[in-house]
């Protein structure tokens, strides 16, 4: 049977996996992507998929899957909502199956997390997943048996463009969403969201892990930082709660990785759900940072 080909289209890398029925993930590479040109980001592509074909002398497959952040307008096939804001607007699946000659699968890269980490990965087992990805910007997937939902505009699960819940008076007071929206989740509980809020209260701009390093080294400052993004992060995940209740929650991206969230977050997501007790697991994606490549490849089974 032919190897599967998937491609994780992120913010700050392009990743791409080559993945077998049975041995699992075969091979990954990755590289930068191009912040400013959309003909770039094809470029990137289009190399990675060529290097990826001639290092494992496979043959290019009929399809591959690519997960991206926003989605295709069923309508016009056009990109949409993606805060790589070069690809909206632009015909990336048309583009993509000219200049490497098979058929392209999209999928939005939360939902794909959400597949990837319900076939193989800590949410298995459980029916109704809603996957999480907190890093560059903020983004939500809803996978049922396996299978991504993506509901009738193709945005189902698209949860970091709705407002923080229960917003205080400093989180009204707050610069617009790249959306053009005011509020939205992404600018509270992205990992960008985590540093520009501990530079907002200490004049320091310094990278997510650098505020975790202060903290785990006593820093009150970086641990007050924290504390804010547990409680807003908790807030965000109580309204998935009393909408879908979903049998897991996966949490994916840089910010995921902080090993203290899953500590923290239970407790406090429970001081706003509906009902009380409640017992939705939130686990860390399995599968890391290579989950979305490998729920992309899977869009092609």
């Amino acid at each position: 049977m032919q190897n599967k080909i998937g491609i994780d289209l992120g913010g700050t890398k392009i990743e791409i996996a080559v993945m077998g029925d049975k041995e699992g993930l075969i091979y990954k590479d990755r590289m930068p992507t191009p912040q400013h040109s959309y003909s770039a980001i094809l470029d990137a592509i289009c190399a990675l998929v060529d290097k990826t074909i001639t290092h494992q002398k496979i043959e290019l497959p009929q399809a591959i899957g690519i997960g991206i952040p926003g989605c295709s307008d069923p309508a016009t096939n056009l990109i949409r909502g993606s805060n790589t804001v070069v690809m909206n607007g632009k015909p990336l699946q048309q583009d993509l199956q000219q200049r490497l000659g098979c058929k392209i699968h999209l999928q939005n890269d939360a939902n794909c997390l959400a597949v990837s980490e319900s076939v193989d990965g800590a949410a298995k087992g459980h029916s109704v997943v809603f996957a999480v990805i907190i890093g560059t910007g903020c983004g939500g997937g809803v996978a049922i048996n396996g299978k991504a939902w993506t509901g009738k505009n193709g945005i189902a699960g698209e949860w970091g463009h709705n407002p923080l819940p229960w917003p205080s008076a400093e989180e009204i007071q707050v610069e617009p969403c790249w959306c053009g929206q005011v509020g939205c989740q992404e600018t509270w509980i992205s990992g960008t969201a985590f540093a520009l809020d501990y530079a907002r209260h200490t004049a320091e701009q310094i990278k997510a892990e650098a505020i975790i390093d202060k903290m785990r080294s006593g820093d009150s400052e970086a641990k007050k930082c924290f504390d804010r993004y547990i409680n807003r992060l908790a807030r965000s995940l109580a309204g998935v709660i009393n909408l879908i209740d979903p049998d897991a929650i996966v949490l994916g991206g840089g910010m995921s990785n902080i090993d203290e969230i899953y500590q923290a977050l239970p407790s406090e997501i429970m001081r706003y759900t509906f009902t009380k007790p409640i017992a939705t697991p939130v686990l860390k994606a399995m599968h890391g940072d290579s989950s979305g490549v490998r729920g992309a490849a899977w869009l092609t089974s």
